[in-house]
């Protein structure tokens, strides 16, 4: 028999060595760990002296705030009663008919917008819009001011009080009455409409559920 020669011999697979742990280890790269967390040093931290200063500064602010709506009060208080008597006594100008169906539409249209609004406003920030709550609520205090001048004519104490409810007698007959009942009505109507917009809003809650199970289907 004829003896193969080197070249036609297959060679055999050689089996690569396997590396040193060490090695493997040394090449692995190196995460560095999480810091530590520092504690602010004594310099870095606010001082006694600094923190009795913001409170002082707070403190002033708040005063002050507090003191300048006092004062708005009482300017306002002597001004805007006998002001808005005037208004209204001009505008009904001693009619009995005027001066029921201007105290109906103010009682009625003050207190539902002020209620509607008031309340979408809480929904808003139940549902964290915040700046749509802010402007409804604007809006529903805007709302109420006429009929919040009335009521400070009526129940008001001081001479601006007093003289607003002698021009109201005798040139808007009837006004005042027919705001308090415009008030009430108003209130029966908002809550009426807050009632409707919860329905409206459960039914499309329940009609939501109902195509989410029917798409889970």
């Amino acid at each position: 028999m004829e003896q193969q020669s080197p070249e036609q011999q297959s060679p055999e697979p050689q089996n690569p060595q396997p590396q040193n742990l060490e090695q493997q280890n040394a090449d692995l790269p190196v995460t560095p760990g999480p810091a530590p967390a520092q504690e602010p040093s004594a310099e870095t931290r606010p001082k006694l002296g600094d923190r009795m200063r913001d409170w002082l500064r707070t403190a002033v602010l708040w005063f002050a705030g507090v003191a300048a709506l006092v004062i708005v009060y009482f300017v306002l208080a002597a001004f805007l009663p006998r002001w808005w008597a005037n208004r209204v006594g001009a505008n009904v100008d001693g009619s009995f008919t005027r001066g029921t169906t201007s105290g109906l539409l103010f009682g009625i249209l003050g207190t539902a917008l002020t209620l509607v609004l008031l309340g979408l406003a809480a929904l808003a920030l139940y549902q964290r819009r915040k700046v749509i709550a802010g402007i409804l609520a604007v809006l529903g205090v805007v709302a109420s001011i006429p009929n919040l001048l009335t009521l400070s004519v009526v129940v008001g104490s001081s001479k601006a009080a007093h003289a607003g409810e002698r021009i109201l007698d005798v040139e808007a007959p009837a006004f005042r009455g027919a705001t308090l009942i415009g008030v009430i009505i108003g209130a029966v109507l908002a809550a009426v409409i807050g009632f409707l917009i919860y329905r409206y809003r459960s039914r499309g809650r329940r009609l939501a559920q109902a195509q989410a199970e029917l798409a889970g289907r």
